[in-house]
């Protein structure tokens, strides 16, 4: 069953093309990363797929239903984390909570979500940091757990321990049935959760894959130090990228079977070999053309 099916959407603010006929799915239990650069429309689709703001054309269907005629009945089943909270400062996090539960119920997983992020429900909400708001908009969107959690750039604020513990929650939630769709601009957060992934560049989809495909697309960062001085010229045409030298110590890419190239380098004298594989980032980079110089603009 897909839990959010979009086609054909277009959203156009005059000249600027923010969101240019995306179609996609995601189907029940999945954990889909929604990636691109900030600026790349990210936001403008969670936003059409809420029906915050309304589209040019296409459609959108939640648990099967329009996201616009439907919206009161799906939001019932919907947990939302914005890419900026939006919390009442003059309140603590208690009246927000006990807003939701007017809303959706009593929450079953309070306790549980309240001490995993180790939040401070008493304080108003005008004294908190930019983490422990981050922190209450989760345990918000959590606390009635939901069928479906749509989160924009949820872990931005968050410290590396907690965005950790933001994680370990989802994959908990998840193994229970929930669905998410997560934006992000963070190739690193998504690897660790998701399942699944589209790329969004300037309005467009650019791709869609699982995971494990990306995986695939094998890239290693050979650094090597030969035992004496090697003229870079005998690598040309090589399929070795030579990425730096300096002396004898050089840093290759390669796309290749990774034997392939060790029988390259192997032709020469080594004092040292280290090999990694190349980080989702770069394989993101060099299969899909993002400009890195851009991954963090707004």
């Amino acid at each position: 069953m897909n839990v959010i099916e979009i086609k054909n959407l277009k959203k156009y603010f005059g000249s600027v093309k923010a969101v240019d006929d995306i179609s996609l799915t995601v189907e029940q239990g999945e954990i889909f990363g929604f990636l691109g650069p900030n600026g790349a429309g990210k936001t403008t689709t969670i936003r059409l797929i809420l029906d915050f703001i309304h589209k040019d054309t296409g459609f959108v269907k939640i648990f099967g239903k329009d996201s616009h005629q439907n919206y009161a009945e799906i939001k019932k089943e919907l947990g939302y984390i914005a890419s900026e909270d939006t919390l009442y400062e003059n309140w603590n996090g208690l009246d927000h909570i006990r807003l939701y539960e007017e809303v959706y119920g009593k929450s079953k997983n309070l306790k549980e979500l309240l001490l995993s992020f180790d939040y401070d429900p008493q304080r108003r909400v005008s004294e908190l940091s930019t983490g422990n708001k981050r922190k209450l908009a989760i345990i918000l969107a959590l606390m009635h757990e939901p069928k479906l959690l749509i989160s924009d750039e949820p872990t931005s604020g968050l410290d590396p321990l907690l965005q950790n513990r933001f994680y370990e929650t989802l994959l908990k939630m998840n193994k229970k049935g929930m669905t998410i769709f997560m934006s992000s601009h963070n190739l690193g957060e998504v690897e660790k959760t998701c399942s699944k992934f589209a790329i969004i560049k300037d309005g467009k989809l650019i791709a869609t894959e699982k995971i494990s495909t990306l995986h695939n697309k094998k890239i290693f960062n050979i650094d090597v130090i030969f035992s004496q001085k090697v003229d870079p010229l005998v690598f040309k045409n090589s399929g070795l990228e030579i990425i730096a030298i300096s002396d004898r110590q050089f840093s290759f890419k390669a796309k290749k079977d990774i034997n392939d190239a060790l029988k390259i380098i192997s032709k020469h004298h080594l004092e040292n070999i280290e090999i990694n594989h190349a980080s989702l980032e770069d394989i993101f980079l060099e299969f899909y053309g993002i400009n890195k110089n851009n991954n963090n603009q707004n």
